[in-house]
């Protein structure tokens, strides 16, 4: 218990500056949190929807989940206005995942930095954990760290694919303790968010005292509250990450919403490209165009 608690202490000051620092800069960023005003909702939340995504490497279509709708309606109105059109797979991880979805992507140079770019947005998280998880063909949406996103909000645009690795039934264990640690953080999170405004005040007063005493009742609270979880690992997770495979580390950090139903096999070959800088392919792999199936 006691290196536990040291774990979340730990947690705890990374936690408490950095929701303070968001929310010290939240007046510059105010107008881009949140998904896009025009996005509207013409389907009830229920209903999921199918996207035939056309690279110059072959095609695959992806599923969008019903239950993650403001990730949903995003990627639909993004693909009917063509704005991945052109764009590259600029980020490509053998055994892990195939990102894309920066604008600035399109027409780059061989050496330009790329995995910065979006719209003036982010979509609010929509983390439908354990349903959706990171298991082999899995569609995510990328973002930008905790230390400055704690509310784990989604890139406007940017997405990654999940390839993966097989786990054996040993590997198990050790992710079940990295999911119940990414918990942890995230109750931790939780807990600070709805006291920020105290965090605030006590850091612009010089509060150490007052800090302390705030953050050992968290740490408290957190510990409670994750000795009631159950196992972050269910039937369906263990028989994917033993089978298909996947990247377990990334579950309940990211916004799973969708995945692939055809053409993972052109991922496949995607994933196997060779890169060079920044993991960026050496030669562009690009989206063509992008056509919605089904809504």
């Amino acid at each position: 218990m006691k290196s536990h608690f040291f774990k979340v202490a730990a947690i705890a000051a990374l936690s408490l500056s950095a929701i303070a620092s968001c929310q010290k800069a939240g007046a510059d960023n105010s107008s881009t949190t949140n998904a896009p005003t025009e996005i509207n909702m013409t389907t009830p939340d229920t209903i999921s929807a199918k996207v035939l995504v056309n690279t110059n490497m072959g095609s695959f279509t992806v599923l969008l989940y019903g239950d993650t709708p403001k990730h949903r309606d995003n990627f639909l109105r993004l693909a009917k206005e063509g704005y991945y059109d052109g764009t590259l797979f600029h980020r490509v991880i053998k055994d892990f995942m195939i990102q894309a979805g920066d604008p600035d992507s399109k027409n780059a140079a061989p050496e330009a930095h790329l995995g910065a770019g979006g719209p003036n947005y982010k979509i609010d998280a929509e983390i439908v954990f354990p349903k959706h998880f990171h298991k082999r063909g899995a569609l995510a949406a990328a973002r930008q760290g905790d230390q400055v996103n704690p509310m784990k909000q989604s890139s406007g645009s940017q997405f990654y694919i999940v390839t993966g690795n097989v786990f054996g039934q040993a590997d198990l264990g050790r992710i079940e303790r990295q999911l119940q640690g990414a918990k942890t953080q995230q109750i931790f999170n939780e807990l600070s968010l709805a006291n920020r405004d105290s965090i605030i005040e006590m850091q612009r007063k010089g509060d150490r005292n007052g800090l302390t005493a705030l953050r050992d009742s968290l740490i408290k609270q957190t510990e409670d509250a994750v000795a009631k979880l159950p196992s972050q690992l269910t039937q369906e997770m263990k028989e994917a990450y033993t089978t298909v495979g996947g990247a377990p580390h990334l579950d309940g950090q990211y916004s799973v919403f969708g995945e692939i139903i055809d053409g993972m096999d052109v991922v496949d070959k995607i994933e196997k490209v060779e890169t060079g800088s920044a993991d960026r392919p050496k030669e562009d792999v690009k989206i063509i165009s992008m056509k919605v199936l089904a809504e």
